[in-house]
């Protein structure tokens, strides 16, 4: 068949500009920054799935970091926002640093998803008192943003005093705790820990206006009252009852709304890579702490932990007592992480352990 001038000429124009589009995408290619090397802690895998998910913030869209490092995306903005999320529903707020969602009734999860901790705090709320449990990274306002989500009185308890739980209780006037020498060291504040929250690489997006990175540490909170395991929390119509878990750390507790079936672990358990390297940890505590909280997995409906997801079932409860078990027996698969720790693997659970000096 015969081919016209015209479709010849058209033909060469279209091929003139794919293979301006290919020059262009690899000279694109070769001059793009290489993505940076990111704290080994960041990388989480979530249980029960193959794939490796990040620690890390979710944002959408994903914005170069303002802090540290500003040419370079972390890589764990990049596979976000998580799935998980769009089966919960989001309540609106106007403080963009957070994300507010409803996991049961009157209860939220307040969630930092643009810093690599991606720490969840939770609001309960009662018929006369509201329980927050745990203050996040004191980056943003987050007395504001409760103040916004009720007007009932509200009672801080912290699932533990790391300094990613507990760097807003300064903005809180009732504040329970642990009887602890580790809560009382921490209730006078740090900088080391909160400035490392805001190491190159730890930021997705914007940090909240007028926040001075230079200045901030995790400010000193006053202790009103000491609880203790068994103790149970009257909320007005809704009770709560502590139960003490060491082993991540001394003054670690978990929450169990017995009449919701709502257990909230904290740190003890999350679906993500469980942290167990700081010397504060004690691995015999944890061991007979997570067997406790199995034991009451009949009784639970839902696991809600304090980072990446908020919400996972009860039969993780006794798969994580199972692979820790095999964790101290030596049959994890274990890889260096970073300087001074190792990251290992057993079933579907990962934990990031200090190594042998």
């Amino acid at each position: 068949m015969a081919i016209s001038f015209s479709e010849t000429g058209d033909q060469l124009i279209r091929l003139s500009v794919f293979l301006n589009s290919v020059v262009l995408f690899f000279l694109h290619a070769c001059s793009a920054p290489q993505a940076s090397a990111q704290a080994t802690h960041s990388l989480r895998p979530t249980p029960n799935t193959t794939a490796w998910v990040y620690r890390g913030a979710r944002a959408a869209p994903v914005r170069r970091a303002k802090f540290g490092d500003t040419t370079q995306t972390p890589d764990w903005c990049k596979p976000l926002p998580r799935p998980e999320y769009k089966s919960l529903e989001r309540v609106a707020i106007s403080d963009p640093w957070f994300e507010v969602y409803k996991v049961a009734p009157d209860t939220f999860a307040i969630y930092e998803p643009h810093q690599a901790e991606e720490v969840i705090s939770y609001l309960i709320l009662g018929k006369e008192k509201a329980l927050l449990f745990d203050t996040g990274m004191g980056i943003s306002d987050i007395r504001k943003l409760v103040s916004g989500l009720t007007a009932l009185p509200v009672i801080v308890l912290n699932s533990h005093t790391h300094n990613d739980h507990v760097s807003g209780n300064w903005q809180f006037e009732t504040i329970y705790s642990m009887d602890t020498d580790f809560s009382r060291q921490n209730a006078k504040g740090s900088t080391a820990d909160a400035q490392e929250e805001l190491a190159p690489g730890q930021i997705c997006g914007e940090l909240p206006k007028g926040f001075n990175a230079k200045t901030y540490r995790t400010k000193p909170w006053n202790i009103t009252k000491y609880v203790q395991d068994g103790d149970k929390l009257d909320l007005g119509g809704r009770t709560l009852e502590i139960i003490s878990t060491p082993g991540h750390t001394p003054d670690a507790i978990c929450l169990f709304d017995r009449a919701n079936g709502l257990l909230f672990t904290g740190d003890t358990y999350y679906p993500a890579t469980i942290w167990l390297y700081r010397p504060e940890t004690e691995f015999d505590a944890y061991a007979n702490s997570i067997a406790r909280l199995a034991a009451l997995a009949p009784q639970v409906k839902v696991v809600i932990g304090s980072h990446n997801i908020p919400v996972a079932p009860p039969s993780v409860l006794p798969q994580l007592v199972a692979a820790f078990a095999d964790l101290r027996a030596d049959k994890a698969t274990c890889k260096p992480d970073s300087p001074g720790k190792k990251r290992c693997q057993v079933h579907d659970f990962t934990f990031l352990l200090a190594s042998a000096p």
